[in-house]
């Protein structure tokens, strides 16, 4: 190479490194997109990070969206509309089987408390014949549990009618307004229910124990470009985690549902009793393993199962607890 040839060549190369390096920057200040997709216990971590700004003080910016509908969210999420989403793991399971890049890298929170909330009146599961019941999205994952559950219990499918209605927000609207019978409603919504003379039918955690709680889930060609939000959102998530459990905050941390769900302030202190003897959900290979079983079944898929690590990869996670 002649020296004309490498000046240039140099000055390239330079211009180069400048451009990639205000790319980087560049990519560094955009927000991180995330996507729950109703308002619950769950979110309280979430509702916390962002009150304290946790996730910004771990160096990431996250936008936020309420999407009311877990298939609208999984569309975005597939399609990069969004970059991170609270999900059910079933749903990546299935999306993966169908060539998504989608992957599970922490658990978001534990396995809800669902209860199957009925109308007065209900008072076992044959009286649920011929009664509509609500559900989110009727392949979900927790739709799936509840056919499960409805046929241990002696019913079919042509006994009942499963209808979506959307989030928890909904199908609440949907028991209060008579359009539906029954529904897996979490706390506070069913607590609600329970106080204006509605019934359970008993819990999801007690037919299930071993089901896992909704994970949190990206695209792993978005994770491979940005590891580094990815592993700072992870860090102020956790964060919000550990200032809940810090019994100091607990008056605080009560104040910051009745803002943000239909929850009074005793049922907010009872719930933080709960929620705060707890460490941080994880996710088990065992666990999702019960998952990949569920789909395989709903689906009727005659393929081998796909291992754990198909769908899951905590390395992320592991990387932001070392960091902290």
């Amino acid at each position: 190479m002649s020296y004309q040839q490498w000046i240039p060549l140099r000055f390239f190369a330079a211009w180069l490194e400048t451009h990639l390096t205000e790319a980087s920057a560049s990519d560094a200040a955009q927000p991180l997109r995330l996507a729950i997709i109703s308002e619950g216990l769950q979110a309280w971590p979430l509702y916390v990070a962002t009150g304290k700004r946790l996730f910004d003080k771990a160096g990431v910016h996250v936008e936020l969206t309420l999407t009311g509908s877990s298939v609208t969210q999984l569309e975005r999420l597939i399609d990069g509309g969004f970059d991170i989403g609270f999900q059910q793991s079933d749903h990546v399971v299935r999306a993966v089987e169908r060539g998504s890049d989608l992957f599970i890298f922490m658990a978001q929170g534990y396995a809800p408390d669902l209860s199957l909330v009925v109308a007065p009146g209900i008072k076992a599961f044959a009286d649920l014949k011929g009664k509509v019941i609500a559900v989110d999205g009727a392949r979900t994952g927790y739709a799936l549990l509840l056919r499960k559950l409805l046929a241990e219990n002696g019913l079919g499918d042509g006994d009942y009618e499963i209808r979506e209605f959307g989030g928890s927000r909904e199908r609440f609207d949907a028991l209060t307004s008579g359009a539906a019978a029954s529904s897996l409603l979490n706390p506070p919504f069913d607590r609600n229910l329970f106080a204006a003379g509605f019934g359970s039918l008993g819990a999801i955690n007690d037919f299930y124990p071993l089901y896992p709680g909704p994970i949190a889930a990206t695209r792993r060609s978005w994770a491979k470009r940005n590891g580094k939000q990815l592993i700072a959102f992870i860090r102020g998530f956790s964060a919000g985690f550990a200032w809940l459990q810090d019994p100091a905050n607990k008056a605080e941390a009560i104040q910051l549902l009745p803002a943000r769900l239909n929850i009074s302030a005793e049922a907010a202190s009872k719930a933080y009793d709960r929620y705060a003897t707890r460490g941080m959900p994880q996710l088990t290979s065992d666990g999702l393993r019960q998952v990949i079983d569920v789909v395989w079944e709903a689906e009727g898929l005659k393929s081998p199962q796909g291992a754990p690590g198909k769908y899951l990869d905590l390395s992320y996670q592991q990387r932001a607890e070392s960091a902290q």
